[in-house]
């Protein structure tokens, strides 16, 4: 299973990134449920650098990914997260509650976590030198450690966030992949630990290979 040019599915990406955006490029989280689910996918790769402009019918600010699920499309990584999980009990329980919590948990992700580490990458790799981001660090790694701290603490002992693991778990993990570098999950070595399971699947590593295989040489200026 994995890319497969006449699947039904088909997921949008870029052709290129940056160095330090390869491996991180959101198309990764429905690769990753794909994957999980043993459904193949196509890919449609596009300029990062000219995006087509038929692209932005489907996604209004031009990013990815984006998935065509036969006559359905779909844009945010959630929202393609939770379509492909209905396929797969095992990514979303049926049970009210159980589907509840992971739902939660996904939004969590996304509304909670992730906000916070793009920030953190704005001020490490887009702004980095200057004056305000210098001063805006300390106060986001002060209260970014407080909110990886009440995670850890609601995570507990259990291997994932439901208990089992879920398209909830591909979002947080995806999350906090994203504060390696910086040392702040380390900080916490329960969700360093919790981090690291997530990331030894084997349906993550097919899907952060085929990431970085669909990755061309770097567009010239012109």
């Amino acid at each position: 299973m994995g890319v497969k040019s006449d699947a039904a599915i088909e997921i949008t990406a870029f052709d290129w990134v940056p160095d330090f955006a390869q491996g991180f490029v959101r198309d990764l989280r429905p690769r990753w449920a794909c994957e999980e689910m043993g459904v193949d996918y196509a890919e449609r790769l596009i300029s990062a650098v000219n995006r087509p402009a038929d692209h932005y019918r489907d996604q209004p600010w031009g990013q990815v990914p984006v998935l065509r699920d036969g006559n359905v499309r779909l844009f945010e990584s959630g929202a393609i997260l939770l379509h492909l999980a209905e396929r797969d009990a095992a990514l979303l329980p049926r049970d009210p509650q159980g589907r509840a919590t992971v739902t939660s948990w996904l939004f969590a992700a996304y509304n909670s976590v992730e906000p916070l580490m793009f920030e953190l990458s704005n001020i490490e790799i887009f702004a980095a030198g200057e004056e305000w981001a210098r001063l805006r660090r300390p106060g986001l790694l002060e209260f970014l450690r407080t909110r990886l701290g009440k995670l850890a603490e609601a995570l507990g002992d259990r291997p994932y966030l439901a208990g089992d693991f879920s398209v909830a778990d591909i979002a947080m993990a995806t999350v906090l992949r994203e504060g390696i570098e910086a040392g702040v999950v380390a900080e916490h070595p329960r969700l360093e630990t919790y981090l690291a399971r997530c990331l030894d699947r084997p349906a993550f590593g097919r899907a952060l290979a085929a990431q970085l295989a669909a990755f061309t040489e770097e567009p010239s200026a012109a």
